[in-house]
């Protein structure tokens, strides 16, 4: 992959989680309170279902566990916790403990994957953790438990769901908007008996209820996820980890432009240090006269195609 396409793929990649630190703004302002289950299955199972209509394929075989199982993770589960932390901290506390997910994914892509960990990456993991805590750190604050611990397992999940999403590939002859429109729909359903039996749905809804409900639909499911799962597709699965770190950028600026929150120099070096971090993590163009044959197809240099099929993945690791 060209330098230029390989920057330009970063970038669009970038815009998911860019969507997603309005999260926290639309949660707070825009959604009906203490209702977590809710807001994660009206996110994921109507744009879900919308994509399945339109693509109207539906996964067979091996597809019809993995897509449940990459819908729980990356989907139901995770958007439930993220939603839960969301609700119980505020968001630079669940922006800090998120973090944590780049280095998560370090190790799983090494183990499951068989990328290479490199001095690099220690540092970019290194240096985003620190830009995170020098963006939304405010001093002590009474930390609610059941949060923190939703944080973190909202943390893991999305590392594990990455790097399966990375090691499984997407089955051959199957696009990328029906591939997303599986997730969502496995990731809403997985939510939906447990939205109904626990919370159950709300009396009322006001019309900017809608509105914000219209926004995790559209923008915050179809679109982010697209983008989302094509850049897991093209990226290493280190690289896009570390582009969720835009999430608590955004999530910060969002907060300073509309809710009148400060935004103070050390604020703004943080946001200089996760995007160096941020940039550290991407892969690097990698000159064909120069390239060492002791370095592996999965390692973080694109120049070495990857398998589009789970068959071929599988073939090459045997």
């Amino acid at each position: 992959m060209k330098s230029g396409r390989q920057f330009l793929t970063s970038g669009v990649t970038a815009l998911a989680p860019a969507i997603w630190g309005s999260t926290y703004l639309v949660t707070t302002e825009w959604l009906p309170p203490d209702r977590p289950l809710l807001a994660s299955t009206v996110r994921a199972l109507p744009a879900g279902l919308i994509l399945l209509t339109f693509a109207r394929t539906l996964p067979t075989g091996v597809w019809l566990w993995r897509a449940l199982v990459l819908g729980t993770l990356n989907i139901g589960a995770f958007n439930f916790l993220l939603f839960v932390a969301a609700y119980r901290l505020p968001g630079g506390i669940a922006a800090m403990i998120m973090a944590v997910q780049p280095m998560l994914v370090l190790l799983l892509a090494a183990l499951l994957i068989g990328d290479r960990i490199r001095y690099t990456h220690v540092a970019a993991c290194a240096l985003g953790a620190g830009g995170v805590v020098l963006l939304v750190f405010k001093g002590a604050a009474a930390l609610d438990y059941v949060g923190v611990a939703a944080a973190v397992a909202a943390a893991v999940s999305m590392a594990v769901g990455i790097t399966l999403t990375k090691l499984w590939g997407r089955p051959d002859g199957v696009g990328l908007l029906p591939f997303t429109g599986w997730q969502l729909t496995a990731g809403g359903l997985v939510s939906l008996p447990f939205t109904l039996s626990i919370e159950g749905l709300p009396t009322t809804i006001s019309g900017t209820n809608i509105i914000g409900f219209g926004y995790l639909v559209s923008l915050g499911a179809v679109i982010s996820y697209a983008i989302w799962f094509r850049g897991i597709e093209r990226l290493p699965a280190l690289a896009v980890s570390f582009l969720a770190l835009g999430s608590p950028i955004v999530a910060t600026l969002l907060g300073y432009l509309f809710l009148r929150q400060t935004l103070s120099m050390l604020q703004l070096v943080g946001i200089l240090v996760i995007i160096s971090a941020v940039l550290l993590a991407q892969p690097r163009p990698v000159n064909p006269r120069g390239h060492r044959p002791h370095d592996s197809p999965n390692s973080q240099h694109p120049a070495v195609p990857e398998p589009k099929s789970p068959s071929t993945a599988e073939g090459r690791r045997s």
